[in-house]
């Protein structure tokens, strides 16, 4: 009887200890069902931050773009503009009028490359 004694006092403990196994697996459950939640916001917002700087990528280059097509625009004119005074000794006039010949050309190859102008057919 001894025996069946020691089963039984064994069968209760290894009973409780499975209860407080599970009771811990379950609490791990939950921490871990936690953790994996606020790493799925983190990882969500870090994807949508990602995309804004693509965009806000995209846009810079945009306007580096529209920007140097301006600048190219009015320097262009201007060179042309002081390379007429010089070879035709015309001083400050060929300068002016093709420094705004080239400001208006850079105008309007801005206007056309964003899309606002319509091209006409």
């Amino acid at each position: 009887m001894a025996e069946g004694t020691d089963d039984s006092e064994n069968g209760d403990r290894d009973k409780s200890d499975e209860a407080a196994l599970s009771a811990r697996l379950g609490s791990l459950d939950q921490r871990l069902s936690e953790i994996r939640g606020s790493r799925q916001l983190r990882t969500d917002q870090t994807a949508h931050e990602s995309g804004n700087g693509a965009a806000r990528a995209s846009a810079m280059a945009r306007g580096f773009q529209l920007s140097s097509e301006l600048i190219a625009g009015v320097v262009v004119g201007g060179v042309i503009g002081w390379g007429i005074d010089h070879w035709l000794s015309t001083s400050p006039w060929g300068l002016i009028v093709f420094f705004l010949l080239g400001f208006v050309a850079g105008v309007v190859n801005v206007v056309r490359s964003a899309g606002v102008a319509r091209g006409r057919h």
